[in-house]
């Protein structure tokens, strides 16, 4: 457990849950698998790889190159300037309140509008974001719950095991989760979504009839974790579809480079860092800063 910097949540909350609580049952008869790793973070590696036989995903407009951070070098060593994503809506499992709503996130592409992610204005992401979002990812596993941990932003996810679905839960952010250990998988099925959040990068909206299923499994012989989930609203989707996610287990030595390969550290978002208030023609484009009396959070 010493392996966990401090820091990595306000307070040490992080560290003292990790020491507090019980120890993986990874070794029992039931192969449950030890998604601690012994106090060590899961590195996001890659990004979501559809599930053949499934409906694709949203795609980039091949009429728009899309460039992501320190990707493209260049022979004198630099990057290619990064660019924003702009949804295909083209994608024969999209319904027209999908296109609707892509639409809008690529009109503001057009009008200029810097897409970048909804965590750099301090939202929380929801769910199937938040799987794909750089960064590490930790997990805290009890007889009773299983806590999902992002490294940026404090975000906890609470997954209760072997209870059914409350009636009509209250939507929020990560949603309501209930899971189950199915030999060495984590299941993970998550109803209850506020639609203030996106299905994916593009900026895919989704409805109160949003329904995820995770299954959690290490493969690589324990050195890569992968995420298996089915997304399912049919407000926003003709048919559900899948898609996988993997992570690598961190090391314990520091890392070099950007700052998303730095060795558990706590990175928080910075209230109006992305938005100049000397320009208000961009200003009045952006979303405003989440705040508790608009129940935000």
């Amino acid at each position: 457990m010493s392996k966990l910097n401090t820091a990595l949540l306000a307070g040490g909350v992080f560290t003292a849950l990790l020491c507090a609580g019980v120890a993986s049952a990874a070794s029992d008869a039931n192969n449950i698998p030890d998604l601690m790793a012994g106090g060590n973070g899961w590195n996001s590696a890659g990004g979501m790889t559809s599930v053949p036989g499934s409906p694709p995903p949203v795609a980039q407009d091949p009429r728009f190159k899309f460039v992501g951070n320190n990707t493209n070098r260049r022979p004198d060593g630099g990057y290619d300037q990064p660019t924003w994503r702009y949804a295909d809506l083209n994608n024969p499992n999209l319904t027209q309140f999908a296109k609707d709503g892509l639409k809008k996130a690529n009109d503001l592409y057009n009008a200029g509008f810097a897409l970048y992610a909804r965590t750099s204005r301090c939202w929380q992401p929801g769910v199937v974001v938040l799987n794909l979002s750089p960064g590490r990812t930790y997990f805290i596993q009890t007889p009773k719950e299983v806590d999902i941990i992002w490294q940026r932003d404090q975000i906890v996810r609470h997954v209760y095991l072997n209870v059914p679905h409350t009636q009509n839960p209250k939507p929020s952010w990560n949603g309501e989760s209930v899971g189950h250990y199915e030999g060495d998988t984590l299941v993970v099925d998550t109803i209850g979504q506020t639609t203030k959040s996106f299905v994916d990068a593009f900026r895919t909206p989704h409805s109160e009839q949003l329904h995820v299923i995770e299954r959690y499994r290490l493969i690589e012989d324990g050195k890569a974790l992968q995420v298996e989930m089915t997304i399912e609203d049919p407000m926003a989707f003709v048919q559900p579809w899948k898609i996988t996610k993997r992570w690598a287990k961190d090391t314990t030595q520091p890392q070099g480079g950007d700052v998303t390969g730095t060795y558990n550290e706590e990175i928080r978002c910075m209230d109006g860092e992305m938005v100049n208030p000397l320009n208000q023609v961009y200003a009045n484009k952006l979303e405003p800063l989440p705040t508790a009396s608009r129940a935000d959070f």
